[in-house]
């Protein structure tokens, strides 16, 4: 596995070593050892998977007690994934990383606790699996705007592609207004 600091730092993409014959492939998704030996000590408590057609965005969300740190990885299709620092101590308080994920590359995404999440889903139809460090506790469950102009996120939407966003994420703060973290 090759691990990738991201312009945050904490943001992680994590490559693993994909072992190809006659049969298939094989290849490592997490093994402790590793991910501790490159800064993510982590204890995984629950995994989701999420389906999404082409042009749902989901998030931006966060927990504002309980955060989740998330192992993000494409099962099927194509996202933009985005993290967003939440912390307010922090000194990239406000910025963001966007990154393709996809099911050929078989990359996988850490996203640490104090983060927004969020995707868009840019294939037919793409399928994400994820990995959390805290139960999901829906009475914590913050969303932050997807568009949100101080942020800034360069949301890859061309001109046929507009957002489909759930109800709950049409009602997202912009980061002047969101409970963030210390």
């Amino acid at each position: 596995m090759y691990f990738e600091s991201q312009s945050i730092e904490e943001i992680i993409l994590i490559k693993p070593e994909i072992f190809n014959d006659q049969r298939g492939h094989i290849y490592e998704i997490y093994q402790k050892n590793k991910y501790s030996h490159n800064g993510i000590d982590i204890n995984i408590v629950q995994q989701n998977q999420s389906r999404s057609k082409k042009g749902v965005l989901r998030g931006l969300h966060y927990q504002i007690q309980n955060p989740q740190g998330k192992l993000v990885r494409v099962i099927s299709g194509e996202i933009f994934d985005v993290a967003v620092d939440l912390r307010k101590s922090s000194p990239t308080f406000g910025k963001w990383v966007g990154l393709l994920l996809d099911s050929e590359s078989k990359s996988i995404l850490w996203i640490p606790p104090g983060f927004a999440h969020g995707f868009l889903a840019l294939s037919d139809w793409a399928e994400i699996m994820y990995s959390t460090t805290d139960l999901y506790a829906p009475k914590f469950e913050r969303t932050l705007i997807w568009n949100d102009p101080e942020i800034g996120i360069q949301w890859p939407l061309s001109n046929d592609l507009v957002p489909v966003l759930s109800p709950k994420d049409l009602l997202g703060k912009n980061l002047k207004e969101a409970e963030v973290y210390e």
